[in-house]
């Protein structure tokens, strides 16, 4: 049996299959246009999925798409016309838009696109995409799920209860009221872009005070069973192309920051008074939302009488909240890889497999690595497209970690893609940028030179797992799907530790790790144990392999580019490896 999930018309399309055995391919669109978080229609990534698989369309059994279209349609009209009449020329618009891209009907395009009869293609409720996501690639055979994000079809939160192959909704929460959208307010008025720039906002937020977050948090009122409402007055959620706060929201906190207004010079203070408000306001929004996270979580444990929890939805990728819910509660936690809409691609076909059709549950997810992979020829191709004459081609693994990790001891900046890429927004050691943690000066050379990025972006530690303890406070021992495995929690630098590797260690002493372990990615383990060996220290700073504004890295001649127009001094490709001083 085979299913794919489609996600697309929004933001964040993917395609992903999935059979009675697993998890065959999973991919985003972006990562072959190239857009940032691409809408269209998944052809590429649908053409991916389909080659791994080795099947036509033809050969599906079904096609799952991840929400009900004229659910969301209904919301939206139903809010335009509350507004009269500053509404109606974003519901004219809306409305032309639907017809022009077939938004109405995305099942019938569907079906065309893939010439399959339309009977094959069914759409599954946008949140139960999202439960779904989680659940059937955690580890629990019954657990609580949270699902929380700005707005899927009318719902922004729910609970669910899951056992078996059932998932059970407990609690719902609609429109306007919404934490995705609360964060996404602040996340504009502090002058980042909403869908991109929220992650933005926890890296500012560690050198801030939490002074308004008891205010913030007093906009929300709680049921008790898992439901609340939001204070409307700082925000506009009606008409989303706008700004999404009002006058009120400038009354109280001031002038919003201008995008691209300085902040940090060094990543370590911010650069005078005004900038520190605006890290206060960052660091009270931050503080505001883990709290009711925590209380959410307690309340769905109460409401499902379970003790684990899954969480999806674009708001689960909060990893410093996530680093709070396993310290602060203490419940086993999983978090679906791809928590944002490109993960109900998947989600969707799960739901479809298991829930419909009563398949039996595949085994945890325990890596990602789900996307494309290259040959030596895509190597060889993109290396001579762009004149790079001069590379070496390893005989073993072994061989080009050892070289690697000597450049990286060195104080090099390397670009490292290996094998499949992976699913969800985090670089996870097969498309990578790496240095070395105990640089202080890393943190710098890399956004400035490398990523083009604020200087306040904090690193990642990639850590052998079994050495993880000697540096970080992790909240007890990971369990198999921990986010810990998928860099999706934030936790305390052990304090004697925070010197040895200033280049990953926040400015609040955190650090958002990620334990790599031999049996999920042998060649990324092999790198960091070539650099222990050679300098003691089992972790590399590691972050995602792209430029400011692009998508993550694909394939070879993605990464070429990138090398070539950042300040990376060498770059790692398979097993070819070139160095800019050698060209």
């Amino acid at each position: 049996m085979l299913i794919l999930g489609l996600s697309f018309g929004y933001h964040d399309s993917a395609a992903a299959l999935v059979s009675e055995k697993g998890i065959v391919a999973a991919a985003q669109q972006e990562r072959f246009s190239r857009i940032k978080n691409d809408a269209g229609f998944p052809s590429d990534a649908i053409a991916y999925c389909l080659s791994q698989a080795g099947v036509e369309p033809s050969q599906l059994d079904h096609i799952a798409y991840y929400e009900r279209p004229l659910l969301k349609f209904d919301r939206i009209l139903r809010t335009s016309l509350r507004s009269l009449p500053r509404g109606w020329p974003y519901l004219k618009e809306t409305a032309t838009d639907w017809f022009r891209d077939g938004k109405f009907r995305p099942l019938a395009l569907i079906a065309d696109h893939l010439k399959v009869p339309p009977e094959r293609v069914s759409a599954v409720g946008h949140h139960l995409s999202h439960a779904a996501s989680a659940y059937f690639c955690s580890p629990f055979e019954r657990c609580a799920i949270l699902t929380i994000d700005a707005v899927g079809e009318d719902d922004t939160a729910g609970i669910w209860h899951a056992t078996g192959n059932r998932i059970e909704r407990r609690s719902l929460v609609r429109f306007p009221h919404s934490i995705g959208m609360f964060y996404s307010a602040f996340t504009a008025w502090l002058g980042f872009e909403v869908n991109e720039g929220e992650y933005k906002v926890m890296g500012m937020a560690g050198f801030g005070q939490p002074r308004f977050a008891d205010q913030m948090e007093a906009l929300f009122t709680f049921d008790g069973q898992g439901s609340f409402t939001l204070d409307q007055r700082l925000f506009d959620f009606i008409t989303p192309d706008d700004v999404a706060y009002t006058q009120a929201m400038i009354d109280w906190l001031g002038e919003p920051r201008e995008p691209e207004a300085p902040f940090s010079s060094d990543g370590e203070t911010a650069v005078d008074d005004r900038a520190q408000h605006y890290a206060d306001v960052a660091a009270s929004v931050q503080a505001a939302t883990e709290r009711i996270l925590l209380r959410l979580v307690r309340e769905a444990i109460a409401l499902t009488g379970e003790r684990d929890v899954c969480m999806a939805g674009g708001v689960a990728l909060n990893s410093a909240a996530n680093g709070l819910i396993q310290r602060e509660i203490g419940c086993r936690l999983f978090i679906q890889p791809a928590a944002g809409d490109s993960g109900t691609a998947l989600g969707a076909a799960l739901y479809h497999l298991h829930a419909v059709t009563g398949a039996p549950r595949h085994p945890p997810l325990q890596q990602v690595y789900l996307g494309k992979a290259f040959s030596l020829g895509d190597i060889r191709s993109a290396f001579e497209a762009a004149m790079l004459t001069d590379y070496k081609l390893f005989d073993s693994h072994e061989a080009l970690a050892e070289e690697v990790a000597g450049l990286l001891a060195r104080g090099n900046v390397v670009g490292w893609m290996q094998g499949n890429a992976e699913w969800g927004p985090r670089a996870l050691g097969n498309r990578s940028i790496l240095a070395d943690p105990r640089n202080p000066n890393m943190k710098a050379i890399v956004n400035e030179k490398i990523k083009f990025r604020e200087p306040f972006r904090p690193f990642a530690p990639s850590v052998l797992a079994e050495k993880a303890d000697a540096y970080f406070d992790l909240p007890g021992t990971p369990h198999v799907g921990a986010p810990e495995r998928f860099m999706l929690s934030v936790c305390p630098v052990r304090r004697e530790r925070r010197a040895d590797i200033p280049a990953v260690t926040h400015v609040d002493g955190t650090a958002r790790v990620h334990l790599v372990e031999r049996d999920t990615n042998p060649s990324y383990y092999t790198l960091i144990k070539a650099f222990e060996n050679q300098t003691g220290t089992p972790l590399l700073m590691n972050t995602s392999f792209n430029l400011r504004g692009e998508p993550i890295v694909n394939m070879p001649a993605d990464a070429v580019n990138t090398f070539l127009w950042s300040g990376m001094d060498a770059l790692a490709v398979g097993p070819a490896l070139v160095r800019k001083t050698s060209q």
